[in-house]
């Protein structure tokens, strides 16, 4: 049953306020996302727009804004309650948190994915010293796997009745996981200087070596193996949107690997324009293999 009237308008507005979140803050993510069909392209949006927004609660606006970290953690708290009860509720006041809500109700995302991707959040929000091995391992899960896997019951809308098997969660997982960690490299010097973080475990940014980027770089490579190995069997254009997704990452860990650690300490690295454009027409046209 469809709808009433004023609540489909409401929502079809919300999905097209998580649209222009994703566009806005997300080059790699956005292109990658377009290989998909409209309706999965949406929800991906959806889930990408909530996370962004709470990353930018802990990772800066809030506290350009005058906000003490007391107020920011509120804020936080603040969202992550709306969202639970957006999921129970089917409505929110706020846009993001609405569309994300009827994303999660059609697909299977709970509050098990929720509550560990907020509190990883809140991690950000609240600490700020390094990590040891096991609260590095949880805030990957929190901040990472879980996003995985609320994508992963997205893509399933492409296929209805697609069973999500251990092997296929894993390599969500591990997907979210190897981005994560790339991106823990590549921000390496505005974490550890503007934010005051560091999240790799027995890494000091400040006498970062080659030996300890490539134990960083090897334990991503063997993410993407992983992750592939799942991207192959998704549906057509799950599969070639994460295929174009994971080729951009795994040509990002590269760079890493090739760039000396001591630049990594002041410089962000990136793919350049024409070689992402390369890559995701090979997704696009099938030639980038999985």
């Amino acid at each position: 049953m469809r709808p009433p009237p004023a609540l489909d308008l409401y929502t079809r507005t919300a999905h097209a306020a998580s649209a222009h979140v994703i566009s806005g803050y997300s080059t790699s993510f956005g292109y990658a996302s377009r290989l998909l069909p409209r309706e999965v392209r949406a929800g991906i949006a959806d889930v990408y727009a909530l996370v962004r927004v709470a990353d930018e609660i802990v990772d800066g606006p809030a506290a350009e804004a005058g906000l003490d970290r007391p107020e920011v953690v509120a804020i936080l708290d603040e969202l992550e309650r709306d969202t639970v009860a957006a999921l129970q509720r089917g409505f929110s006041a706020n846009l993001v948190v609405h569309a994300f809500a009827d994303t999660a109700r059609r697909t299977g995302i709970g509050v098990d994915l929720i509550r560990p991707f907020f509190e990883s959040m809140r991690v950000d929000a609240t600490a700020h010293a390094r990590f040891d091995r096991d609260e590095y391992r949880r805030y990957i899960h929190g901040s990472a796997e879980v996003v995985g896997s609320m994508c992963l019951r997205v893509f399933a809308l492409e296929q209805p009745g697609m069973v999500l098997d251990e092997h296929l969660e894993e390599g969500a997982r591990r997907l979210g996981a190897a981005f994560q960690k790339v991106n823990f490299l590549r921000d390496l010097a505005d974490d550890a200087g503007r934010l005051g973080r560091s999240y790799i475990p027995e890494l000091d940014p400040r006498t970062f070596t080659d030996q300890e980027k490539e134990a960083v770089v090897d334990e991503i490579a063997d993410d993407l193996a992983i992750a592939r190995s799942a991207i192959a069997r998704l549906p057509r254009g799950a599969r070639r949107a994460t295929t174009a997704a994971a080729a951009l990452f795994g040509r990002l860990n590269e760079q890493l690997r090739e760039t000396p650690a001591s630049r990594l300490r002041t410089t962000r690295v990136s793919v350049p324009l024409r070689r992402k454009v390369a890559i995701l027409f090979g997704a696009a046209t099938g030639r980038t293999a999985v």
